[in-house]
């Protein structure tokens, strides 16, 4: 028996246990046990299938194992996977200049995780700040937004307000300036001399898939490009089709400074984000300034391509935004019947349920066992975001099974 057998020959039970003693506990995930997945569809350890309305926070956005995607990797397998940056490799260049391309930039900086570009977001933003601007060394300010969520390493967590995961972690990284999300004054207010660079999520997503109103990104854009700051992008989960345009930022005519990409350009294969932007920004590294053993790998960036030709296509942003209307349509008249509230765009919903009914994580997991993945945020408010290859008849059994299960909490 190979090792691989043995793991498709466990209990859920099993598994859990062996998850409890072995995995740090950093997840409460829901008492699912994956095996194997296709499309918008996952299979168990015991052949159970489930919808997943989650899509690993938009990282499988063209869906599990997308053939397109699974070809290209195999491909690249039998060639090379990694050099590190010490070299040149074939699949760098085309990827980085065919993603500037999409995003209207000149330069490509490959990471790995969403966190990671971030942080290289904030570091681009304050030597910037530093050469180009003339902001004195270690004075740079950066605005961000309350409730954020752009990841969880120890210089995010200095500016979230998440205590969760702030607390016993300090002690915390000072330059940041925190105002309220949707609120352009509060935006004009805290910027000063001093600052370098606006991070936003065009729609935050941990929050509850919070939609601003339609002047503040064109409020923040004018605001940035008239006080000479950098308007940052965070369209790790919002981007990438997921909200029916290419970036959330579309929806508003809003070209930000710098994009942060994340999640859905790894395929649903392999981590790979990016920071992209003009020359004058992403120029002012230098060669030791920063870097990442598997930052713009040759596996992930031949993957990457693929994901930005894709995208080119225009017909993962069309799904999204016809099957979007249909999703919300739907959850729309569960308002008044457990539901409180439905936001979003595209194929992005935050549903805000009737505390009454049980937490976010009990719906959740009632979910679970009528063969829907969801996953709970803030409490009471449930994330539906499904693979953009889900089909409108999905979409209803998706929404028939969340009926009933308000239905059963109700009775």
């Amino acid at each position: 028996m190979t090792i691989l057998d043995s793991v498709d020959n466990t209990s859920i039970t099993d598994a859990i246990a062996l998850d409890g003693r072995v995995v740090a506990h950093n997840y409460s995930p829901l008492p699912v046990v994956a095996a194997s997945a296709e499309g918008v569809w996952i299979t168990d350890v015991t052949g159970k299938r489930y919808l997943d309305c989650l899509a690993a926070y938009s990282a499988v956005n063209f869906g599990h194992r997308n053939p397109e995607i699974i070809a290209t990797a195999h491909a690249q397998l039998d060639r090379l996977t990694l050099v590190s940056r010490a070299f040149h490799a074939d699949r760098l260049a085309p990827f980085c200049e065919a993603l500037a391309r999409m995003c209207g930039k000149d330069m490509v900086l490959p990471m790995n995780s969403g966190a990671e570009a971030v942080e290289s977001g904030i570091k681009v933003a304050r030597k910037w700040g530093t050469d180009v601007k003339g902001v004195a060394a270690g004075n740079g300010n950066i605005v961000v937004a309350r409730n954020n969520f752009h990841g969880r390493t120890t210089t995010i967590i200095s500016f979230s307000d998440d205590e969760t995961a702030r607390r016993g972690f300090g002690p915390y990284t000072p330059g940041f300036r925190s105002v309220p999300f949707g609120d352009a004054d509060a935006v004009a207010a805290a910027i000063d001399d001093d600052t370098v660079a606006v991070l936003l999520e065009p729609i935050q997503g941990e929050a509850g898939i919070i939609v601003p109103p339609q002047d503040f990104l064109p409020r923040v854009r004018q605001l940035c490009t008239e006080r000479n700051v950098l308007m940052i992008a965070d369209e790790i989960q919002s981007g990438l089709a997921r909200t029916g345009r290419t970036f959330a930022c579309d929806h508003w005519g809003v070209v930000p400074d710098i994009y942060l990409l994340g999640k859905a350009l790894g395929g649903g294969v392999v981590p790979l984000s990016a920071v992209v932007a003009d020359r004058d920004m992403l120029g002012v590294l230098h060669p030791g300034e920063h870097g990442s053993t598997f930052g713009g790998n040759p596996f992930a960036a031949a993957i990457g391509s693929t994901v930005v030709a894709m995208l080119e296509r225009g017909e993962f942003q069309e799904r999204s935004t016809e099957l979007g209307e249909h999703l919300h349509t739907r959850l729309r008249t569960l308002i008044g019947h457990g539901v409180q509230t439905v936001r979003g765009l595209g194929l992005w919903a935050g549903v805000d349920i009737d505390p009454a009914l049980g937490t976010g994580k009990q719906l959740s997991t009632r979910l679970a066992e009528h063969g829907v993945l969801v996953k709970d945020t803030h409490g009471s408010t449930l994330r539906f975001a499904p693979p953009l290859v889900v089909t409108a008849d999905e979409i209803d059994w998706a929404v028939d099974q969340f009926a009933a299960v308000l239905a059963e909490a109700r009775a």
